[in-house]
């Protein structure tokens, strides 16, 4: 396990060996980095708000399971709006000109809480 954090005056030396003796390691963030602390907490918000708040953590083991899950989702499927509401990680889609129903699969992620579509193949 890992905290990051800044360099204001609420994480002491005290506090960091404290957190060293407990197994825990320290990220000090570089002094001009702005939107580091920004992007990490944009993305706790987002799964706290979309994940998190519908389910129950049974252990460390569960929650790394969970994020890992949630991760994937994130990175491969979900659309972006910073990113034009396309894919962080994507491949480039063959283009199609007309898309019936029975072309399109649902793929259930995280126990069906969240579902994807993708065009099935002729």
């Amino acid at each position: 396990m890992m905290i990051m954090h800044d360099r204001n005056g609420k994480q002491t030396k005290k506090f960091t060996e404290t957190l060293q003796q407990s197994r825990i390691k320290t990220n000090t963030l570089p002094i001009v980095s702005p939107n580091r602390k920004g992007r990490c907490e944009r993305f706790i918000e987002t799964i706290k708000l979309e994940y998190w708040a519908k389910f129950i953590v049974f252990g460390k083991q569960h929650l790394d399971y969970q994020i890992c899950s949630f991760t994937a989702y994130y990175n491969t499927l979900r659309s972006h709006t910073t990113h034009n509401y396309q894919l962080p990680i994507r491949e480039i889609p063959d283009e199609v000109e007309k898309l019936l129903m029975g072309e399109v699969q649902v793929i259930a992620h995280i126990g069906g809480l969240i579902k994807s579509f993708k065009h099935i193949a002729a």
